[in-house]
């Protein structure tokens, strides 16, 4: 028997108690042979279905309300009488957070999710196990997006029949929105995520990319990055659920399958850490365990969901096993980010370039130019399968990091208000000083290089900019906003306020404003104070004659010469390119 044969029946097997079970609880995409995807109706009326089914055990709720007015739904799901968070956290229970929808095209996870809760609640599946746990199931996270339904939604992908759209109404895509935290939907995730404190939050998706056996992928967070003593339970997580679903037929890979040179097999793979924008980059800050799992988007859909409930499946037994330990170790965690005052934290990571071959189970292919393209075009034969020794990059070390203050971080009254309003929504601790300090040994960054991005990001311009903190005495106003760094979410703040961090709000272009020049000197103003300032001072001229006799460029830049003097002068902007954040190390009182 073939092992599509084996992952069909397998399939078979796991829906065939489907049509003896409440039809209320059975999907569209049950019905019609894992063919369709229902619409969000579906969603709505299957939470209402699953809570009035099992009311002891099941809870539909509302968590947000999306751009264009449609409910987000998630279901509570315990059967240890723990229903809210307050309940969960008396009795220390674990709490399981399983999205799926934040690319609504790639939407194996909702229907994947209501075979896996309808089986668990029956004993079908992982059985005991909502006994030791709460589950949270988010079917659709990107509401708008899903109704945003179309047959071509993802050209490279095989199933359902139809689809929802990658991006939100407001074409945001959520999974570039984890720390700016700019479309409504997110505000909603994170304050759910704010309510219940989930030890893990699994993030449902599908890939893109080229053909090959492989079928599954399973990247955890913290294995390479985030706590140190969190690593080893967050890849103990990684392969646990990579060994299950190798035993249930799967070719599960611990990275994500994307070549390095796009359409070239051959060029291999270069793991990594996501940057926080993306949901298993983020939890780490927080001392919590993201999932990011990826079915291949050429399986076919019956498969994909079958794939993705063997894994919500495994989630459950994993978690109602070491959850309870995952809760200590996050707790130890917490205390440990107090503590990161004064002491080296990376903000960013990157494979090496250590390279050790891999066994990678492909497809015989071919590349010929193209007579649409022009280019090398890469064509698979899905009939004979081939065995493909591959370069991988994954011994992976931080890139970039920084000393964390020791008090915290200052943000000026000029952006106290938006500031607070996204640490609010990411649960940051902060306050706002009453009183002025006049004179305050502080640390301020002034970029020495900045490179503004060509094309808006998300909406965003963002920044790119080099320089280093250094020590300088400033005034510090009342009402502005004190962010301690002893704090659980010390990774957190330092990854919103550090501004070489990849995803700080610098970097997203929030303080743009601050690195644009808004002061001239028309250059006839500038000739006479030139002029003016060698006069007075002989030094001066001798550095000006040094730097245009050995620098070509600037001695033959008429602007770049009168900008030596404009930037030496009285009227020159001090606050240009100065970060508007201070760091302190101490306390305000």
């Amino acid at each position: 028997m073939t092992r599509s044969h084996l992952l069909c029946l397998s399939l078979l097997l796991a829906i065939a108690p489907a049509f003896a079970a409440d039809p209320a609880l059975t999907t569209i995409s049950e019905r019609s042979g894992f063919l369709k995807t229902g619409r969000y109706d579906e969603v709505i009326a299957l939470c209402d279905a699953f809570a009035q089914r099992h009311p002891d055990a099941v809870r539909c709720i509302d968590f947000g309300t999306t751009p264009e007015g449609r409910p987000m739904k998630a279901l509570v799901v315990s059967r240890s009488g723990a229903l809210t968070p307050e309940a969960a956290r008396e009795r220390g229970l674990p709490v399981l957070l399983v999205q799926g929808g934040i690319h609504a095209g790639e939407i194996d996870g909702k229907d994947a999710g209501f075979l896996a809760l309808r089986q668990a609640l029956d004993g079908e599946a992982a059985p005991g196990a909502l006994e030791e746990l709460v589950l949270l199931f988010v079917p659709v996270f990107n509401v708008d997006g899903h109704e945003r339904f179309g047959a071509w939604n993802r050209p490279n992908q095989r199933g359902p029949e139809e689809m929802g759209w990658r991006t939100t109404a407001q074409n945001y895509n959520l999974n570039r929105d984890y720390m700016k935290a700019d479309a409504p939907e997110m505000q909603a995730m994170l304050a759910l995520v704010q309510a219940w404190d989930p030890i893990a939050y699994i993030d449902l998706h599908v890939t893109d990319g080229a053909k090959f056996e492989h079928d599954v992928s399973i990247q955890v967070e913290p294995v390479n990055s985030g706590d140190a003593d969190m690593r080893k339970s967050g890849r103990a997580l990684r392969d646990d659920i990579i060994a299950k679903l190798a035993t249930q037929g799967s070719l599960p890979l611990a990275f994500y399958p994307s070549f390095v040179e796009m359409d070239n097999p051959q060029s291999g793979f270069i793991d990594g850490v996501s940057t926080p924008r993306f949901s298993h980059g983020y939890f780490p800050l927080r001392n919590r365990y993201g999932m990011l799992v990826e079915t291949h988007s050429w399986k076919d859909y019956p498969t994909r969901v079958n794939i993705t409930r063997n894994t919500v499946v495994d989630l459950l037994e994993v978690t109602a096993r070491d959850g309870r330990k995952w809760l200590k170790l996050a707790q130890a965690a917490d205390a440990r980010a107090e503590k990161l005052g004064g002491k080296l934290v990376p903000l960013d990571y990157a494979a090496t370039e250590k390279v050790r071959t891999v066994d990678f189970r492909g497809y015989e292919y071919t590349r010929t130019p193209s007579e649409i393209s022009g280019a090398l075009m890469t064509r698979y034969d899905e009939s004979k399968p081939q065995v493909w020794k591959l370069p991988l990059r994954d011994e992976i070390l931080p890139s970039s990091t920084v000393v964390a203050p020791k008090g915290g971080y200052i943000v000026p009254p000029a952006h106290a208000a938006w500031v607070a309003e996204k640490l609010k929504t990411h649960g940051v601790e902060f306050r706002t000083l009453d009183e002025a300090i006049d004179e305050a040994k502080v640390e301020t960054f002034r970029a020495t290089q900045t490179k503004f991005a060509a094309n808006p990001v998300e909406g965003h311009q963002r920044l790119a900019l080099q320089g280093e903190w250094k020590p300088e005495s400033r005034a510090i106003a009342a009402g502005s906003l004190f962010v301690p760094i002893a704090q659980p979410k010390a990774r957190l703040a330092m990854g919103l306020l550090e501004p070489m961090a990849p995803d700080a709000f610098v970097q997203w272009g929030e303080f743009n404003n601050a690195f644009e020049r808004k002061e001239y000197m028309e250059p006839y103003v500038a000739e006479q104070v030139a002029r003016e300032m060698l006069a007075a001072d002989p030094e001066l001229q001798a550095q000006f004659d040094q730097r245009v006799k050995n620098d070509l460029a600037f001695a033959r830049n008429p602007m770049a010469r009168l900008d030596f003097f404009a930037q030496r002068h009285s009227s020159w902007d001090e606050r240009y390119n100065l970060y508007p954040v201070l760091r302190i190390a101490t306390v305000p009182r």
